[in-house]
């Protein structure tokens, strides 16, 4: 029997529910670990016990002892936290919170995709399915994958999927020249390199910092490129005033946190100004969050085999730091 799709049920939560003082109960007697991805709204982030990028959450992930994982971010992480940490009950405020990246390349389109590539070493960026990690040697985030990519013999042909301009900054900075697989963010695809000027123009001593999933064109007038935690450290420690950044807006909320005193600005992604949003992050919400800790679901399950076909690249990746 198949089972049903499960959709948080907001009518079900009472008038009278203090949603905040709940989810702390709850947490506490189900003896939970809450973990947020820096794309999430800053309520969500307040809430988390630990906030991170893909490779902190997780290495978190990894070494916790709790019972429950609630998963504020994404699909794929929820997945990669219940690969690390299969008995742990993993839960995920709102199943349909996807990301593109991993959407636009199902085990499937991968694995004949790959038998062009017969030699080549697998390394496939964090943001994928369990199935595509299954299909994969090592394992990479933004914030390692340049050390991942300068792990693999030299002599060894490398395919790197499924972010493109993420594969093609690491084959910039390590020499190697590796075979991309045609897919892109589509919150670091709206970035251009005109808006990025415009910015610049107006706030000229600004130090502009932007994700290793943007363009070349957009990556090649950094100040700094790295991950969101990388992006974290340098305006912890810059004497800029005032910062440009290239990467989901979730994220600024944290910077103001470590530097009150400095001025951050999102890159605007339409004639209206809009900040760049992720539409997937932000489907987890404090009312989906009390909903999935008071019932356990929407819970992520995986089959045994495939969890442990695409553990061993995680661990070579976690192994690597």
């Amino acid at each position: 029997m198949t089972s049903l799709p499960y959709f948080p049920d907001l009518d079900s939560i009472g008038s009278d529910v203090d949603m905040l003082a709940e989810i702390q109960r709850l947490r506490t007697a189900k003896n939970v670990l809450i973990l947020a991805h820096y794309y999430q709204e800053s309520v969500v982030q307040d809430l988390a016990d630990f906030v991170g990028d893909s490779l902190q959450l997780a290495q978190s992930a990894q070494k916790t002892k709790a019972e429950v994982i609630l998963f504020c971010g994404v699909h794929f992480m929820a997945e990669t936290a219940k690969i690390l940490n299969p008995n742990s009950t993993v839960v995920i405020p709102d199943l349909s919170a996807g990301c593109s990246l991993a959407d636009r390349c199902s085990d499937l389109v991968f694995q004949n995709w790959l038998k062009d590539y017969p030699d080549h070493a697998v390394i496939s960026y964090i943001n994928c399915s369990a199935g595509v990690k299954a299909l994969s040697d090592i394992i990479c985030t933004s914030s390692n994958a340049v050390r991942v990519v300068n792990s693999i013999s030299p002599e060894k042909k490398i395919v790197f999927a499924p972010d493109r301009h993420l594969g093609k900054w690491a084959s910039q900075k390590t020499g190697r020249d590796m075979v991309l697989f045609p897919n892109s963010c589509i919150v670091h695809d709206q970035f251009t390199p005109s808006k990025v000027r415009e910015l610049k123009a107006r706030y000229p001593v600004a130090k502009f910092l932007t994700h290793p999933e943007c363009s070349a064109s957009v990556t090649s007038r950094a100040d700094f490129v790295g991950s969101t935690a990388a992006m974290l450290n340098f305006v912890a420690t810059d004497s800029a005033k005032v910062f440009i950044i290239g990467t989901e807006a979730g994220i600024l909320y944290q910077m103001s946190k470590v530097r009150p005193d400095a001025e951050f600005l999102s890159i605007p992604v339409d004639s209206s100004g809009s900040c760049p949003l992720c539409p997937y992050m932000r489907l987890n919400t404090v009312e989906k969050i009390y909903l999935a800790l008071r019932d356990l679901k929407p819970e992520i399950t995986l089959d045994e085999t495939l969890c442990q076909k695409a553990l061993k690249p995680l661990q070579k990746m976690l192994a690597l730091g």
